[in-house]
């Protein structure tokens, strides 16, 4: 992102008038992304299984300089429909961030947490700053943990990119007309080490013709890497372009050395041009921004993306500016709630914070639309539903197939509701939704604002909504990335092929001088204390004794401001094999705060003995009850025979539903088979299975129950009359 205006910027705003509009020539457009706001400098992410960019927000109107009030943030599972999450950050949220100036920024997780660094002014003088915002949730809100720029204030102190290395340590870069770099500690927060700068000659950053520059390196870096290849890509003074292009260098470290490889997009036209590149569903994207919605122009950009494929040799090719964009990816289910929010293509609309929680459509007029690709109905729809609002008479929402006049398949009346956040559930039937269509909702209705849209949702018999399944809070499988497991203790932590559970990656833990350090994981806002979670991680060790024992142990500040540890469980670990460490039901403390969980070793090491190194994998954590699969045969973490149970059973109801029937035999014997192959299982159901109470579940137990269901005894002890065992199974 320019921060200063060029005499040939000047002449290029003088001849293009301030706002240098560029005309819509097809409405069905999408490219730029987004249309209910200027969304400029655009820093795209993956969390989950979803893409995320975040962007800045250039001021509404006849701009002459870069006024920027704050920034968004919007995320896609299909590269087509993008949801908008709001304003997370205003430009004066910070005490010390000055107005207007909120320039370009990006995202990482860490260790359960969001970390938003951006460009803004330091208000009490000294120049530009980078700041740090921290929080629980990609959409915030974000803190001011620092309460002070975390580099500045400086002139040179802009546009920040961040990236954590294979090896878990994570590096922030930044700057113009020079690129800076500098460590972070683990904490995200804090510099780890002086703040260099690259030497910025035209081998490494690329010729230009740009007397002032040393090379056409020019301003907004963004660092990533792709195979083994680190990649620099950032705004650039190419030979006589005049405005800004995308350029990029390449390097087999994060630090260099940089060889500059060419020009991935040529000109813009709104002169200056930010973004960079992401992997995501095994494509990769290039983003960057543009003018291409009414009203844009050099002051007021929009966030654009295309498709492209690396060369194989990694080079990345010239990437076209397409008004089509990126092709859509997975079909958008209507059978799910969708966010009215969710959009490909609109006009005349806007969003706005919702009273329920996110953001809502409204600014509605007649003949304003929202499209939204790719929907698949199915067999078929019969009824639309929304969530609508009105402090006016309302309206009607028309819902069109493929184009904003093509078939109606339904019209949904809106009435008023006494408030635009008063929120009512209206519906009407459908006819004629079936197969892979565009959805156009188009809005009619009398002079004025109609009404706000919240979400909607399609039901029938022709379809139905994903199942939704919360059960796993995180799953790390180490497949190329750490996943935010990192060092604890100072030993070192990096991702490996050389061992793996499952699949073709692990953790390994190597350079432990005590048994303590190990690796480890905040937990974050799933996580709640005083309650139980299943916990899962499976560990091998190749050198050094022939057992050692392996705890799983979860660490936190307790109410009386002391370091307390739990061991989620421990195993006996034979060397050069796999094995699991489980605990289906282990309670967070009621007054933990800080949760970390983490792998250790016990008194494997003296002073003069290092730790045994290890390796990891497939570690996970899931709802309370949750049984995981794993390596080896571990006995459960809590042993059912010396532990109450933790409420009232039922000898013989295994499946809990207040009666034991044949589906109790059938819950029983899978508990056995559960129990034979080393798999952790719920004590409870271990209590209600073992009817002969020997604090054993076999056989035994499994005639007694299968007698008693079937009427010939009536008490689980009594075992005159025994039924075979093969009839019961049958």
């Amino acid at each position: 992102m320019k921060k200063f205006v060029s005499a040939a910027m000047a002449a290029l705003v003088t001849a293009a008038g301030v706002t240098a509009s560029v005309p819509l020539s097809a409405v069905h457009a999408e490219n730029p992304v987004v249309q209910t706001s200027f969304t400029p400098d655009p820093a795209p992410v993956v969390f989950g299984d979803e893409l995320y960019v975040f962007t800045g927000c250039d001021r509404e109107g006849n701009n002459d300089f870069y006024y920027m009030t704050g920034w968004q943030c919007f995320s896609t599972k299909d590269m087509k429909n993008w949801t908008d999450h709001g304003r997370i950050l205003e430009d004066t949220s910070f005490k010390w961030c000055g107005k207007n100036d909120a320039w370009a920024s990006q995202c990482i997780e860490r260790n359960g947490k969001y970390y938003f660094y951006f460009t803004t002014t330091n208000n009490t003088g000294g120049g530009r700053a980078i700041g740090v915002g921290v929080a629980d949730s990609p959409e915030g809100p974000y803190e001011d943990v620092l309460g002070k720029p975390l580099c500045g204030p400086n002139w040179d102190y802009i546009d920040p990119t961040v990236m954590i290395d294979d090896d878990g340590q994570a590096w922030l870069m930044f700057g113009n007309p020079k690129c800076y770099y500098v460590k972070l500690k683990e904490d995200m927060v804090t510099l780890d080490g002086p703040i260099k700068n690259f030497d910025m000659n035209q081998s490494a950053f690329g010729p230009t013709s740009k007397k002032e520059r040393t090379s056409a390196y020019g301003e907004g870096p963004w660092i990533c890497k792709h195979n083994d290849l680190y990649y620099l890509v950032y705004a650039a003074f190419v030979g006589n372009d005049g405005g800004e292009s995308m350029a990029y260098s390449t390097a087999p470290s994060v630090t260099g050395p940089w060889t500059y490889r060419g020009q991935i997009q040529k000109g813009s036209n709104c002169f200056t041009i930010h973004g960079g590149i992401v992997d995501y569903k095994d494509h990769s994207y290039y983003f960057y921004h543009m003018s291409g919605i009414p009203g844009g122009g050099v002051f007021n950009r929009s966030a654009a993306c295309e498709e492209f494929t690396f060369n194989p040799d990694g080079t990345i090719p010239n990437i076209p500016s397409t008004k089509n964009g990126p092709d859509q990816i997975e079909a958008l289910n209507p059978f799910n709630r969708v966010e009215a929010e969710t959009i490909c293509w609109s006009e005349g609309v806007k969003t706005e914070k919702c009273s329920e929680g996110g953001v809502d459509v409204g600014s509605i007029k007649k003949g304003a639309y929202i499209k939204v690709s790719g929907v698949d109905f199915g067999t078929g729809a019969d009824t639309f539903t929304a969530s609508v609002a009105s402090a006016e008479s309302g309206g009607n929402i028309e819902l069109h197939l493929d184009s904003k006049t093509g078939p109606i398949v339904g019209n949904l009346k809106v009435g008023g509701t006494g408030g635009w956040q008063n929120w009512e559930e209206v519906s009407t039937n459908v006819s004629g939704a079936s197969g892979e269509h565009d959805l156009y909702l188009v809005f009619n209705g009398g002079d004025g604002y109609l009404m706000n849209v919240d979400w909607w949702q399609f039901s029938g018999e022709g379809g139905k909504a994903d199942p939704v399944d919360n059960t796993y809070l995180f799953k790390s499988t180490f497949e190329g990335k750490l996943d935010s497991w990192t060092d604890r203790g100072g030993a070192k932590v990096s991702a490996s092929k050389d061992e793996a559970f499952d699949g073709e990656g692990s953790v390994y833990c190597s350079d432990r001088s005590s048994s303590w350090m190990g690796v480890g994981r905040s937990l974050n806002y799933k996580f709640k204390a005083g309650e139980s979670y299943s916990f899962s991680a499976n560990v091998k060790y190749t050198e050094g004794a022939d057992e050692t024992k392996f705890h799983f142990t979860l660490q936190y500040d307790g109410a009386d401001g002391e370091t307390h540890y739990e061991k989620i469980d421990t195993q006996m670990v034979k060397k050069g094999e796999w094995t699991q460490l489980a605990n289906t039901s282990f309670k967070i403390p009621e007054d933990a705060k800080k949760p970390v969980i983490y792998l250790e070793t016990e008194g494997d090491s003296d002073d003069d003995t290092p730790a045994t190194n290890f390796y990891a994998d497939n570690i996970y954590a899931a709802v309370d009850g949750t049984v995981i699969e794993g390596a080896g045969k571990p006995q459960p973490a809590t042993e059912p025979e010396t532990t109450e149970p933790e409420k009232e059973v039922i000898p013989g109801d295994v499946n809990f539903d207040n009666k034991v029937d044949a589906f109790d035999v059938t819950a029983a014997r899978k508990l056995i088979v559960a129990k034979d192959n080393g798999d952790s299982i719920n004590k409870d159901m271990f209590n209600a299975a073992d009817v002969n109470k020997d604090k054993e579940i076999g056989v035994a137990d499994l005639v007694s129950l299968g007698n008693f269901v079937l009427g010939k005894t009536d008490n689980f002890n009594n075992t005159e009359e025994i039924l075979p065992l093969p009839a019961i199974l049958d």
